[in-house]
């Protein structure tokens, strides 16, 4: 069908001449017609498939044909992203060229300056606000303005917002619009919270499903199967044999992102990135630029992967298979669009093969597999029935409950509810050793070399084998460690306190032997050193009414002795 054949007014169809717009779409066929009889609609289309045009032109001729109120807001289009946004509004600037009214976009990320002319067209009413929901919620809270002259509520990529979370907001701003108005939704997807949004805000709506499935016959896709480490050098050698032109690829991180630019400008190329961290007058710069031709290769993560309306991309390339079948249809849409022909090739990686085969399913088809470049190996098995490591967004590779957790003789032992209450009772001397405090974990590892030390020449251990809180054969105390004042009974805390080791604790002992002497490279005790010379391999003894520290501190080496022997 011509636009000419559609019941649009004079001044549409000269801003449609002199835009070179002359065959409707399927969607914009059956939708135009239904708007432009102010009927509810709920759309279903994918991206590429002028549903822009679909709801502008009618929304504009309703305008025209239909009085409104001056200094009002007439229609609110809602986008969930900044790009969408100022897609929609240049194309209404093109549209409305030969009609007097006046729109604006309102969207996060700009200066002062753009706040400004935001809020004036806001508060001065803009026949037509194209908005995301987050920043014009900002204007309402901020500002009185006036939408009792709204006729027109319009959401475009409805299933994008939800994604991103926007259902609270968009229901915000819908309790402040008149009930008397038209409300019109455009979806890529028609999932269950698509339609029950749709239940909520239209009043008996017309529907319309144009193909959502499957991308256009006319974008051949292939794919390469490959390891992760080869994916860059594939990417070069794609590159080195023919320059390319509108490249549009497409990572999932914007880390990889400034990687994969750096590469490609190291090989010479005209390579722009595209990712979160740019401010908005840098990305309008980079997309003025690749529109433009001036830069031949867009990298970029999923910011453009709906949206953004550039003609004439020749290639869309996946770096990674993306996580959901509907962002590989959004991503791959960029090219062919409009009925032209174009490229998609995808990276897939062993782990990403299970989404591959998802996508191959959704299609209906197998996807063509492009052997890799000679010299660089043979390509991995295709096994997608293998789980990925980390499937999904967020995967985790972590044990989950009752995982259980390494003990000292390696030997797992439960937890949570797998845990046998009998064995964990009947834990030996030997196992009662480890403890989870790290703390304590480390003082025992500094005990250790002295307890061993008295063992070995014969001393008592009786010390060591003393009953005390927290059971029998407990190893929290060293065999050479003197009674605390009280008697060689009195209880201690579990894991010692530091009171304790400043009065019956050996610094001189522990200084000399540990692992931060520098002549002393290996950790066990050297039975002809001078501080054995001095414990004579036995235990300290000592009356339990008698501390020991102050005989100690007088008995502190000083710096020298510490490093080349006892101080004589």
């Amino acid at each position: 069908m011509l636009f000419t054949d559609l019941p649009l007014c004079d001044s549409l169809l000269d801003g449609l001449q002199a835009m070179n717009f002359k065959e409707t779409t399927p969607i914009q066929e059956q939708a135009i017609p239904v708007i432009l009889q102010k009927r509810d609609l709920i759309a279903c289309a994918q991206t590429g498939t002028g549903k822009t045009a679909a709801f502008l032109l009618p929304l504009l001729n309703n305008l025209q044909t239909e009085p409104h109120e001056e200094h009002k807001v007439n229609a609110i289009i809602m986008a969930p992203t900044r790009e969408l946004a100022q897609q929609i509004d240049q194309q209404m600037e093109g549209f409305s060229y030969f009609t007097p009214f006046s729109s604006v976009a309102v969207y996060g990320g700009n200066d002062g300056e753009a706040w400004e002319i935001q809020k004036r067209g806001l508060t001065n009413g803009a026949d037509v606000v194209v908005a995301t929901p987050g920043r014009l919620l900002s204007h309402i809270n901020l500002y009185n303005i006036d939408f009792s002259g709204v006729k027109y509520f319009i959401l475009d990529e409805a299933d994008r917002m939800l994604d991103m979370g926007f259902f609270d907001d968009i229901m915000k701003i819908e309790r402040l619009l008149p009930k008397e108005r038209q409300t019109i939704m455009f979806s890529a997807t028609m999932p269950p919270k698509i339609q029950q949004l749709a239940k909520t805000i239209l009043h008996d709506p017309e529907e319309i499903s144009i193909s959502i499935t499957r991308p256009p016959d006319t974008i051949m896709q292939s794919a390469y199967l490959c390891y992760e480490s080869q994916k860059m050098q594939i990417l070069r050698q794609l590159f080195k044999e023919k320059k390319p032109k509108k490249v549009l690829l497409f990572s999932g991180s914007k880390m990889k992102v400034k990687e994969i630019t750096k590469l490609l400008r190291g090989m010479g190329l005209s390579a722009g990135e595209m990712h979160s961290d740019l401010d908005q007058a840098q990305r309008d710069s980079i997309m003025h630029e690749f529109r433009n031709e001036r830069v031949d290769i867009l990298v970029a993560t999923d910011i453009v992967a709906r949206g953004i309306d550039i003609d004439d991309i020749t290639l869309v390339i996946n770096f990674e298979a993306p996580y959901d079948v509907e962002d590989y249809v959004h991503r791959i849409g960029r090219t062919a669009r409009a009925g032209d022909t174009g490229m998609a090739i995808t990276f897939v990686s062993p782990d990403e093969q299970y989404r591959l085969q998802q996508i191959e399913r959704f299609l209906g088809k197998e996807i063509n597999r492009i052997p890799l470049p000679e010299g660089m190996g043979e390509s991995p098995e295709y096994n997608p029935t293998r789980e990925a490591r980390g499937q999904g967004r967020g995967g985790s590779v972590r044990s989950g409950k009752g995982g259980g957790r390494r003990e000292g003789d390696g030997k797992r032992k439960l937890q949570g509810e797998a845990a046998i209450p009998g064995e964990i009772a009947t834990v030996d001397a030997s196992a009662a050793k480890q403890t989870p405090r790290r703390k304590n974990n480390k003082q025992q590892k500094k005990r250790k070399p002295q307890g061993e030390g008295a063992a070995t020449t014969g001393g008592s251990d009786e010390k060591s084998n003393a009953p005390r809180q927290g059971g029998e054969g407990s190893s929290h105390r060293r065999s050479n460690h003197p009674p605390r004042k009280g008697g060689e009974g009195a209880p201690r805390r579990e894991g010692g306190d530091r009171g304790e080791r400043r009065e019956g604790s050996n610094p001189e002992g522990r200084r000399k032997e540990g692992s931060n002497n520098p002549r002393n490279k290996r950790p066990q005790r050297r039975t002809d050193a001078p501080s054995a010379d001095r414990n004579s391999g036995k235990p300290q003894r000592q009356e339990a009414n008698k501390p020991a520290a102050k005989e100690q501190k007088t008995k502190k080496p000083g710096i020298l002795s510490w490093l080349f022997g006892r101080k004589k």
